[in-house]
């Protein structure tokens, strides 16, 4: 995988005129939004820089767990992604959804021009899906509904990137040791990413640096997608690994288990590839954005993770 294309910067509007700020398109591809007041908090954050937002009139509807119909949600997608006075589509929430999109999304009908889509979790199957048809960096980063949670330092790296402020995004964790890798930074959900495996979104693991998040996954559930990764020799690809929060996966009471740092040793420890874990992203807590396609470093001596450009 080679280093995808950088979307330009953003234009806030913040300290000038408050017409200035540039139009964002929200959508909703994935679960129904159940989090109304956290939805509103999260447009607010952006409204408060200058933006202009369009939301969609149905914004809140649902068909059984989704956010609207397959050909709904799919149309909201391709009518963001195709506005040409959309500078980036910022998504809704999470939940379940997007990968049924991909069954009918046609990559062809997308304008090649690249703008920042910006989300996580289920979102992985889009950010990925761009990287693999479009070539086009993404921001895997807080939705509406978790934004308002950031710390203030967080939220700041989010839109100092996407406004081209900084050039170089550094967060730290743990290291395993055996120096550094770089490659191109690949971010997503353990769960979705593995679902995705053997299909047309699935990227080319040559010179990548992966970094994984997840929540409700138990040790044992961890254990089997990894696993699925190392019989398909997927792992034996990678320059190194970044591992951030596995949120709401303790084991069952009562139950014999691994703990999940014991199921990242036996699984990964292996591959001889510098490995940094306890980073901060993901869900339930801190999610400090990683850009999908840019140039990164992993340090396992130091326990940093570095990503950067040189775009704009």
């Amino acid at each position: 995988m080679q280093p995808l294309l950088i979307p330009p910067a953003l234009s806030s509007g913040l300290n000038a005129e408050a017409s200035s700020g540039q139009k964002i398109c929200v959508i909703a591809p994935s679960g129904a939004l159940r989090e109304p007041e956290r939805f509103a908090q999260g447009l607010e954050i952006w409204r408060e820089r200058g933006y202009k937002l369009q939301v969609p009139e149905n914004i809140d509807r649902n068909w059984g767990y989704l956010a609207g119909t397959d050909s709904d949600r799919l149309q909201q997608f391709i009518q963001a992604w195709n506005d040409p006075e959309c500078a980036a589509i910022i998504t809704a929430r999470g939940g379940y959804g997007c990968t049924r999109l991909l069954e009918k999304l046609v990559w062809q009908d997308l304008n090649p021009n690249p703008k920042w889509l910006i989300g996580f979790s289920d979102i992985t199957a889009l950010l990925w899906g761009l990287a693999v048809n479009l070539g086009i960096a993404s921001v895997h980063g807080a939705v509406l509904t978790t934004l308002a949670a950031e710390p203030d330092w967080s939220t700041q790296k989010l839109f100092d990137w996407l406004e081209g402020k900084v050039q170089t995004i550094t967060l730290g964790g743990t290291g395993w040791g055996l120096g550094k890798a770089t490659g191109v930074l690949l971010a997503g959900n353990l769960n979705i990413a593995t679902h995705l495996i053997g299909t047309s979104v699935f990227p080319d693991l040559d010179n990548v640096i992966l970094a994984f998040e997840d929540v409700a996954e138990s040790p044992y559930k961890v254990d089997r997608m990894l696993t699925q990764w190392r019989m398909l020799g997927l792992l034996e690809k990678v320059k190194g690994i970044a591992i951030g929060r596995f949120s709401r996966s303790e084991p069952f009471p009562n139950y014999p288990s691994f703990s999940m740092q014991e199921v990242w040793r036996d699984r990964l420890e292996d591959l001889n590839i510098p490995i940094v874990v306890d980073l901060p992203f993901g869900h339930d807590g801190t999610n400090v954005p990683l850009v999908i396609g840019a140039e990164a470093q992993l340090d396992g001596d130091t326990g940093l993770l570095s990503y950067w450009h040189t775009s704009y």
